[in-house]
């Protein structure tokens, strides 16, 4: 008689098995966005306002003067409306298989993709998406930072832009070492109210100085050439406003969850809320300020707004407050991809140590990009295009079509088509704008101004 050899290690070994998920568990709890689920609605309300108002409204007036009152409405509310019904889309994905959890934005697409090419589509966009915001609110806020400290001291020394972006990114080398999205989330919360006032005082600023003496509202191009880069620069601003669709699974993520009471119920009021404030931010920004100063508003309107000093130097200081919040809520998901592959795939011990030196070299090498290149616009026409465009505006509704396959030509098929078009549309000619745009600020470009 045969006799029966050891249990496979791998298969036939129950022990084995435990031990695997007793690792695999404990790895979970101390990665950023699987170590609590303990979020109320009212967390994705403001993580959600955190992540998406922020640097894109101050270039709003802006890409307005380039796209004109018509173009540029229409490309303001229908960003509005597909971007609502995408991040609608993301959260009933969330949690579409009973039982099982997309707790991040790759999760999703390799159950939509396979696993191998769902990782190659959504990694290298996301993290895209996450570092070139984290770089651009280096260089918000240390331009805002600069702002503030010329008003309240006219007659000080000037310093570079470089100063002042180390001093923002110094807050940065603390805040950063907060484990998870659920202890950042008293800094969100501060940072998700600092954007409902700054974009108060620069529209309320700019009714009080009335319309410009000689305002224009023809394109601020005078070719036809400059008046298309011009267009599709404007269109990646946009893009850029609208960026939450990158940190929304994570966020669902904290949010715990049963049968009777799935994730996406409060994840969806959260959102719904925040989007009421992301439109109370962003219409009055854009329209009110550039009907008050046309064709000549600048690319940041606080930079239009001179008086009154002492509001307009608590306006860019509730800027520098708020995107010290959005960087947070964008580096989160960067640091749980970086500790994962440090823990799960080089095999280091997950100790605090470890966690330490990545997210100080993280920080570090955010600030450095942000110094090379500190040309406002153009990154945001860039970014918003190349990046935003797909993870925002047409990748949820491919996972959508590839996963729940509806009906051609059915409502369903129609809408996400369209979301689809319009995303390509974004991210094959915003950035060619946006590069038009990093072109023009470094040659005027000087670190003392």
């Amino acid at each position: 008689m045969e006799t029966q050899g050891p249990p496979d290690k791998k298969y036939g070994s129950s022990h084995y098995i435990q031990e695997k998920l007793a690792k695999q568990k404990e790895i979970d709890d101390w990665l950023p966005i699987t170590s609590s689920r303990k979020a109320k609605w009212w967390y994705s309300a403001f993580h959600n306002v955190t992540a998406m108002v922020g640097a894109g409204v101050l270039s709003l007036p802006y890409a307005m003067s380039e796209l004109g009152w018509g173009p540029g409405v229409a490309v303001l509310v229908l960003s509005w409306v597909i971007t609502l019904y995408t991040l609608w889309q993301m959260v009933e994905m969330h949690e579409m298989i009973p039982g099982r959890r997309f707790d991040r934005y790759h999760e999703l697409g390799q159950y939509a993709f396979g696993e191998k090419l769902g990782l190659y589509i959504v990694v290298p966009q996301q993290l895209v998406v996450e570092v070139g915001v984290n770089i651009v609110y280096m260089v918000t806020g240390g331009k805002s930072l600069q702002k503030f400290h010329d008003t309240v001291c006219s007659k000080c020394k000037k310093l570079k832009t470089t100063y002042f972006i180390m001093i923002f990114a110094s807050v940065h080398f603390v805040l950063s070492h907060l484990p998870n999205f659920n202890s950042i989330s008293g800094v969100s919360l501060t940072a998700a109210v600092m954007s409902l006032s700054y974009s108060t005082i620069a529209w309320g600023a700019s009714v009080e100085k009335g319309v410009q003496p000689g305002v224009k509202y023809s394109y601020r191009s005078l070719t036809t050439a400059g008046k298309v880069f011009d267009f599709f620069s404007a269109t990646g601003d946009v893009a850029f406003a609208y960026a939450g669709h990158n940190v929304v699974l994570e966020i669902q993520a904290t949010i715990p969850s049963t049968p009777e009471k799935p994730s996406k119920g409060p994840m969806w009021r959260g959102v719904i809320v925040a989007y009421i404030v992301v439109a109370l931010c962003y219409f009055p920004v854009a329209l009110i300020a550039y009907w008050m100063f046309g064709n000549s508003v600048e690319d940041d309107i606080l930079v239009s707004l001179n008086k009154p000093k002492w509001l307009i130097a608590l306006a860019n200081m509730f800027v520098v407050i708020h995107v010290i919040g959005s960087y947070q809520v964008y580096a989160m998901p960067v640091f749980d991809m970086i500790e994962t592959v440090l823990v799960k795939k080089l095999h280091f011990k997950p100790t605090g140590t470890l966690r330490f030196v990545a997210r100080n070299v993280y920080v570090a090498f955010t600030m450095f990009v942000a110094i090379t290149f500190p040309f406002f616009s153009g990154l945001l026409s860039f970014f918003g295009g190349f990046a935003f465009a797909p993870t925002t505006y047409f990748l949820p509704c491919i996972m959508w079509l590839a996963i729940y396959k509806p009906r051609k030509f059915s409502l369903s098929w129609w809408s996400n088509w369209v979301c689809i078009i319009v995303g390509l549309l974004l991210m094959i000619l915003s950035p060619i704008g946006g590069l038009r745009q990093i072109i023009i600020k470094a040659n005027n470009y000087t670190f003392y101004s």
